[in-house]
């Protein structure tokens, strides 16, 4: 749906831009068709995140997610450099003001279309816990904006001057710019070994310590494998405790701590403690 939806308004925003000779409508057709490539490259991405745990990669596939994010990222920026271009080509050149009909409309659609893409792709990636998802409805929003801007610069070259018309396409291609960073740096994070947020280390500790037996939380190291974090605790117990006892709290505590949606793997330390 996402990629036949891009597509499609790539072709027609194209096609209108063409016709009006509008910069803002064409910048807004290249970064709807760098949404298409995106899409494209999110299904592959997500697909080779999903599959199991192997030889060659113990800790499953999941990396793979954030790395096509930053393929969605890259496409992003190329998408803005295209359209900053066309746009500093066309201020340079006399024209007149554009006509605003059929772009009012194209415009009018394709932010339509993307405030319902939206809110559909934002509800699918929170449930999902999935960066490439989360990255895509943020782009969806990025393109009402962008349309927006588009919308106003076509409107301002009829009814003020002919130059608003550049100046809203180079407002798109800042835009999505803007946005292209936001999903770079997010995702440089998950494949960098980013740490977790405090507020999430202490649900972390939190979670252990409600386990009966528990008598401290140590030390809390989480960071990112991908989307999803792997956590290293050590809890300390009773030094006196049998074996058997020991290891069922163990099992307990790692049970607990990756029932967090926000954890994928913890491997708990245990370090005696005397009840004296």
């Amino acid at each position: 749906m996402a990629i036949g939806g891009n597509l499609f308004l790539a072709v027609t925003k194209g096609l209108v831009a063409w016709l009006s000779g509008s910069a803002a409508v064409l910048s807004d057709a290249a970064n709807s068709f760098s949404d298409t490539l995106y899409s494209l490259l999110m299904g592959l991405g997500l697909y080779l995140a999903q599959r199991p745990a192997d030889q060659t990669h113990p800790q499953g596939h999941s990396r793979f997610e954030p790395l096509v994010s930053l393929g969605v990222a890259l496409a992003m920026f190329v998408a803005g450099v295209t359209a900053l271009w066309e746009s500093i080509i066309r201020f340079g050149q006399p024209t007149e003001g554009i006509e605003p009909g059929w772009p009012t409309v194209v415009l009018i659609v394709s932010g339509l279309v993307k405030v319902g893409m939206f809110a559909v792709v934002r509800g699918m990636g929170r449930e999902a816990r999935s960066p490439a998802i989360q990255a895509s409805a943020r782009d969806n929003l990025a393109d009402v904006l962008a349309s927006a801007a588009a919308l106003i610069g076509v409107w301002g070259s009829r009814l003020i001057h002919p130059v608003l018309d550049p100046i809203g396409g180079a407002l798109v291609a800042l835009w999505v710019f803007r946005t292209a960073w936001e999903v770079a740096w997010e995702n440089l994070g998950y494949l960098t070994g980013r740490g977790a947020p405090e507020e999430l280390t202490r649900q972390i500790a939190d979670a252990a310590l409600a386990v009966p037996g528990v008598k401290d939380v140590d030390r809390v190291i989480a960071d990112h494998v991908g989307p999803q974090l792997r956590v290293d605790l050590h809890i300390a117990l009773d030094g006196r405790m049998p074996v058997d006892r020991a290891h069922q709290i163990t099992e307990a505590v790692r049970r607990r701590v990756e029932s967090l949606p926000e954890v994928d793997n913890a491997f708990i330390h245990v370090e005696p403690m005397d009840e004296e």
